[in-house]
C-alpha cells in the first residue's frame, strides 16, 4: 500500500509531534521497523540526525541515516539504504537545495520506486512539502533570513496538490498562500499547521494532529475570494475530493477543538 504522512512541522527534540511518528511507526506494520533518515534539507546537521536517532530508538524503531551533501554514497548504496527500510523520514530545511541534491544522485527515482513498494514516506516541513505536486516554500530565507517572500517549487509528485507547512507559526504563509495557489494552477492549496499532518493511503486521507490547536486547512481563490476549510481531524475522505476542494464543508474560518 503506498502510504504519506506529512507532518507541517514540529520539534522531535521535545517530543511535540509523537502522535504522529508513532503513527509511522504504526503503518510499517513492524514491531522494530527500520526508519531511514534523511537530512539533506538541513545540509546534514549532526545534532538533528543524532536526536532523530535517539528519539525513534526510543519509540521502538531502528533508525539509521542518509546523508548525501558532502560524499554521497553510490546509487547502489543509496538503493540498497532506502529498499531496506521500512519506513522514510525527511527533516526540514531548504526544500529547494535538497530537491536539487536528490535530482542529481537519482534519489527523487529511488523514493518512487520504494513508495509504489509500499515504504512509508514521511517527513516534517520541507519533508513533507517534496511529495506533492506542488509546495510552498521559504528557500530564500537560507540565503537571506530577511527575505519572507514564499516561492512555488514543482516537487516530486507522488500524490497530486500543493502543501504549506508551519501556518500556526507564520501568519505571514496564510497570506501569501492565495498567491502561490494562483502561481501553480491548482484549485487549492493544503495549509498545514505544526503539530498535524495530513495522512494518505491508497487514496484516502485524514487528518492526524498531537495538539488540539494545530490542524489542516484547505484554501481556495474563487474570483479573489479567498476561502478557508477546515479539514475535521480522524475522519477518512477520499483524497481526491480534498485536492479538488470538493468536500461538502463550511466556508468559515476554521476552530480547531
Amino acid at each position: 500500500m503506498k502510504k504519506i504522512v506529512a507532518i507541517g512541522g514540529g520539534e522531535i527534540i521535545t517530543r511535540d509531534t509523537e502522535k504522529i511518528d508513532r503513527l509511522i511507526i504504526e503503518l510499517t506494520e513492524k514491531e522494530h521497523p527500520k526508519v531511514l533518515f534523511i537530512p539533506t534539507a538541513s545540509n546534514d546537521a549532526e545534532g538533528y540526525w543524532k536526536t532523530f536517532n535517539e528519539y525513534f530508538s526510543s519509540l521502538g524503531a531502528i533508525p539509521s541515516v542518509l546523508k548525501l551533501v558532502d560524499n554521497p554514497p553510490s546509487k547502489i548504496e543509496i538503493e540498497s539504504e532506502i529498499f531496506s527500510s521500512n519506513a522514510v523520514y525527511v527533516g526540514g530545511g531548504n526544500t529547494q537545495k535538497m530537491l536539487e541534491i536528490w535530482k542529481n544522485n537519482g534519489v527523487d527515482r529511488i523514493l518512487k520506486d520504494a513508495y509504489e513498494k509500499g515504504v512509508v514516506m514521511s517527513g516534517l516541513s520541507a519533508g513533507a512539502i517534496c511529495w506533492f505536486k506542488f509546495g510552498s516554500s521559504d528557500s530564500p530565507s537560507f540565503n537571506n533570513p530577511e527575505d519572507k517572500q514564499l516561492i512555488l517549487l514543482p516537487t516530486l509528485g507522488f500524490v497530486d496538490g500543493l502543501f504549506s507547512p508551519h501556518h500556526i507559526r507564520e501568519p505571514y504563509r496564510n497570506e501569501q498562500l492565495p498567491r502561490i495557489i494562483k502561481e501553480s494552477g491548482q484549485k487549492s492549496g493544503f495549509a498545514v499547521d505544526d503539530n498535524a499532518a495530513l495522512i494518505i493511503i491508497e487514496g484516502k486521507a485524514k487528518v492526524v494532529t498531537s495538539v488540539n490547536t494545530s490542524g489542516v486547512k484547505i484554501f481556495s481563490v474563487e474570483d479573489d475570494k479567498i476561502n478557508k476549510i477546515s479539514i475535521p481531524k480522524n475522519q477518512e475522505f477520499t483524497y481526491r475530493d480534498l485536492v479538488n476542494n470538493e468536500l461538502n464543508l463550511s466556508r468559515s474560518k476554521p476552530e480547531y477543538r
